[in-house]
């Protein structure tokens, strides 16, 4: 029987469970004694049967501590010296975490992953959509090379949401700097395209890959078909790889997807479905947030979600990509891809940007996005302001600020759905 494995030699349980009997064991005696000698009873015996009822709970109380400590001393890692009542804490956190709401964010690049950081302080039941069209760096390389999908957004998403320790998630972000053949690639890279090659299967390298980083909700790619995006330019002119069209440096008029008739990954659409709130960006407009809304599949699901959706415009302009583009340049472009239903509002910068990093960033070639508010308002479109911004060497959201906007808004939303 299972029970008496509890006996085995070794495991250090036997004399507490001896002991919890023994203590028992004075417990329902004296009970029974006293019951049996109510009517002879004297202030001596009486006082006998209390001092062995104590006694008896003193062991049971001793046995039971014990056991419980041998039990917290085998589940927990020997390295681990957080407290007993921190891990009760973060258990609770994670059970309050699990009740938030259902949040599906699509994009790619370094945007969706900041994102991600700050969305799961909030909820753990969080679905990044991330697209899979990158052509450049290491993910480039491992797609021509291994004939996979692009793993480096996926792998920054995967990061991001992590609550494994800090070590791990900086082995995942490692990147080397010498070695023929290395030079340039992730280690995250490299292990979820070692583990797509073992598994035979790319789903599951990020479903284990998300176990090793024991994140907060999943991480999915939009489609499991390896398309490419072609950017056709004002000129007439067509190019074809996500990198080429952002080197090309010219005004887009449209991208579309090759093949244009690929799928969506069915956990996408579920995610989707049963999303109550959806969000686009922020990222790249042209490489980033559009590629997932071309797919026919996701795009639909979307429109015909209840979701709230809204989308997070960017800060900057993108040279080669955006320039000179307006706040609503950018929401444009989005619904000119898609469809005017695609959003319900935009979430804006309001906070001022140091002079010093506008001036880095004109050297580049980018400049601030005008806030052409009142157009979007004309257009139907809530507009939700705020200081969103972290300023260090470059002009970044805060992940904190942006989600704590997105989330009391939500709730807002939320509140008056019901009323």
């Amino acid at each position: 029987m299972q029970f008496f494995k509890w006996l085995y030699p070794g495991l250090g349980i036997k004399r507490w469970i001896i002991l919890c009997l023994v203590g028992l064991g004075l417990i329902v005696g004296v009970a029974f004694a006293a019951i049996g000698s109510i009517s002879e009873s004297s202030v001596l015996l009486a006082s006998f049967a209390i001092a062995l009822l104590i006694f008896g709970v003193f062991l049971v109380y001793t046995a039971i501590k014990n056991m419980v400590r041998i039990f917290i001393r085998a589940l927990m890692p020997p390295d681990r010296d957080e407290r007993l009542v921190d891990i009760v804490y973060q258990k609770r956190q994670s059970e309050s975490l699990s009740r938030g709401p259902r949040i599906v964010a699509l994009g790619g690049g370094t945007g969706l992953s900041n994102l991600l950081s700050g969305i799961k302080r909030y909820t753990s039941n969080i679905t990044a959509i991330v697209t899979v069209t990158d052509t450049g760096g290491s993910s480039g390389r491992l797609r021509d090379e291994m004939d996979m999908l692009p793993p480096g957004d996926i792998r920054n998403c995967l990061v991001a949401l992590a609550d494994a320790e800090p070590l791990i998630r900086e082995l995942f972000q490692y990147r080397f700097e010498v070695g023929e053949g290395l030079k340039g690639h992730s280690f995250g890279n490299l292990f979820i395209t070692a583990l797509s090659k073992v598994t035979g299967d790319f789903e599951k390298a990020i479903a284990e890959s998300s176990r090793v980083l024991a994140i907060r909700g999943r991480v999915i790619p939009s489609t499991l078909s390896k398309v490419t995006l072609l950017g056709e330019f004002m000129d007439g002119g067509i190019v074809e790889g996500e990198t080429n069209i952002t080197d090309a440096g010219k005004p887009l008029r449209n991208v579309r997807l090759k093949p244009d008739d690929c799928r969506a990954t069915p956990e996408a659409l579920d995610a989707i479905e049963n999303a109550d709130l959806i969000i686009l960006g922020p990222g790249s407009l042209y490489t980033s947030v559009l590629p997932n809304v071309l797919i026919r599949d996701i795009h639909d699901s979307v429109l015909a979600s209840d979701a709230y959706k809204v989308n997070i415009l960017n800060v900057m302009t993108q040279p080669g990509e955006t320039d000179n583009y307006s706040a609503w340049d950018h929401l444009k472009v989005l619904i000119e891809h898609t469809d005017p239903r695609i959003v319900d509002a935009c979430i804006v910068n309001a906070q001022e940007i140091p002079a010093e990093l506008v001036d880095k960033y004109r050297e580049k070639g980018a400049i601030p996005v005008k806030l052409d508010l009142d157009v979007i308002r004309e257009k139907g479109y809530e507009v939700i302001e705020g200081n969103l911004l972290k300023t260090e060497a470059q002009i970044r959201h805060n992940p904190e600020a942006l989600s704590r906007l997105i989330f009391e808004h939500y709730l807002k939303i939320a509140k008056l759905a019901r009323v």
